[in-house]
C-alpha cells in the first residue's frame, strides 16, 4: 500500500496583472531593453519607489518626531564621563 504525500507550497510573490495602453507598453518595453531588464521589474521598481519607500520614509519620519518630542535627559558632566571612559579603557581621551 502506497500513501500519497501532498505537499503544499506557499507562493513567496504575487501575481500581478496589469492591463495597459499599448504605447505605453510599448514604451516600457523599450525603457526595459535599454536597462537590460523586464517590464516587469520596471513596475516592481516603479511600485518601490512611489509607494512602499515612501511609506518607510513617513513610519521612520514619524519615530524621529516622536523621539525628538521627548524631553531632554540630564547628562552628567563631561570631565565625569571622561575620567570614567579613561578609567574603563585605560588611555587618556584629548
Amino acid at each position: 500500500m502506497h500513501a500519497h504525500v501532498h505537499t503544499h507550497v506557499v507562493a513567496k510573490t504575487k501575481r500581478v496583472q496589469v492591463l495597459m495602453e499599448p504605447l505605453e507598453f510599448a514604451a516600457l518595453e523599450r525603457l526595459a531593453r535599454s536597462r537590460g531588464s523586464s517590464v516587469a521589474d520596471l513596475i516592481r521598481e516603479a511600485a518601490r519607489a512611489q509607494y512602499l519607500n515612501i511609506a518607510a520614509r513617513g513610519r521612520k519620519a514619524r519615530a524621529a518626531e516622536l523621539f525628538l518630542s521627548l524631553p531632554d535627559a540630564p547628562l552628567p558632566d563631561w570631565m565625569v564621563l571622561k575620567q570614567e571612559i579613561e578609567d574603563r579603557r585605560g588611555s587618556h581621551l584629548p
